[in-house]
Parts: structure tokens; C-alpha cells; sequence
């Protein structure tokens, strides 16, 4: 147990309805009545983001969750296959496990797999990756109906909106928090 007044942002907590980690925390002395805590909390098995009130100095359960570096080896009818880069063991997550981080990953990436109780909590990918362009239509110059980009279709089959310029062949850099195109590698 660890009281409210000592939690950070980043820590995580074992609350009744989740496991939550703090995104953002208020310590708040009001001139009347009790101090109280505020917390914006991030439920990290499903991402749903909630704001708690706590009075100050309440006693909340801490949770520990193990993060460790794996590498993506492949997929197959199993499911997505990676190693953990430390001790070798392979674990094996289906497709619901992993979600919007497979449009991502590539053959040799590594990702941090966060693990509660022994049981996959998340998937923390890198803030941005480099894609080859795989499949894209020439731009035309004199086409802004679409705001000067284009869909390309990048090597893990996900469909970006590129620049014009772009084209089949090209490295570009894609944010993994919104998906959107960032810059071309050359």
C-alpha cells in the first residue's frame, strides 16, 4: 500500500475496477475542508483514461508491472511470436492481445511488453517506425482535392496518407500513436 500523497506520475495502481497507471496528478489544499488528490488514471489493459479523486493521504494498492525488451519475430496461425532479448524464452500473443501494433511491426523490432501477475497487460511500441512504401499512386501536381496527399500502402499492409511526392520505394517514418505520416527516410 502507498499513500496518495506519495504517487507520481508514470507509477501504477491496483484499484478495484483496473489496474490504472497516473498520467497526470493535483495535490489541491483548499482554503476550507480537507486536502485532496486528483488524478487523470489511464486503464492499461484498455486504454481508457478517467479522472479519481482521492483525499489526501489515502492508502491505494501499487501494482508492479514488469516491462521487458522482446523482439517480433513473425506471425503464422498462431499468432504473433516474440523473444525475450535477455533471457530467449518466446511467448506467442494472438491478434486481440497485439490490436493496432501490428500494422506496425516488422521482422526484428522491439517492443516493451508490460506483464501483471505473470499475465500481458500491453504493448509499448517505439513513438514512430520506418515503413517502406510499398504500393502508391503517382501524384499529380496539380491535384489538391485531397489537401496534397495520397493513400500508400506501406510494407505491413497498413494504408498511410502520404505527400505527393512520395513514391513506391521510399522509406517514410510514421508516428504509431496516430498513424500519420512524419517525414521520408532517405
Amino acid at each position: 500500500m502507498i499513500s496518495t500523497n506519495d504517487v507520481k506520475p508514470g507509477m501504477t495502481l491496483d484499484l478495484d475496477d483496473g489496474i490504472f497507471q497516473i498520467v497526470e496528478y493535483q495535490h489541491v489544499k483548499p482554503g476550507k475542508g480537507r486536502a485532496f488528490v486528483k488524478m487523470k488514471l489511464k486503464n492499461i489493459i484498455n486504454g481508457v483514461v478517467v479522472e479519481r479523486t482521492f483525499r489526501a493521504d489515502e492508502k491505494v494498492q501499487q501494482a508492479f508491472v514488469e516491462r521487458k525488451v522482446h523482439q517480433y519475430l513473425f506471425n503464422d496461425h498462431l499468432g504473433y511470436h516474440f523473444m525475450d532479448v535477455e533471457e530467449y524464452g518466446q511467448v506467442v500473443l494472438d491478434a486481440g492481445d497485439i490490436g493496432d501494433a501490428a500494422s506496425y511491426l516488422k521482422d526484428g523490432d522491439q517492443v516493451h511488453l508490460a506483464f501483471y501477475d505473470g499475465r500481458l497487460v500491453g504493448i509499448d511500441l517505439p513513438t514512430s517506425v520506418e515503413l517502406l512504401v510499398v504500393e502508391s499512386e503517382p501524384g499529380v501536381k496539380g491535384d489538391r482535392s485531397s489537401a496534397g496527399t495520397k493513400p500508400a500502402k506501406v510494407e505491413t499492409g497498413r494504408i498511410v496518407q502520404v505527400p505527393l511526392f512520395v513514391n513506391e520505394g521510399d522509406r517514410i517514418k510514421v508516428d504509431t500513436r496516430t498513424g500519420a505520416y512524419m517525414t521520408r527516410v532517405t
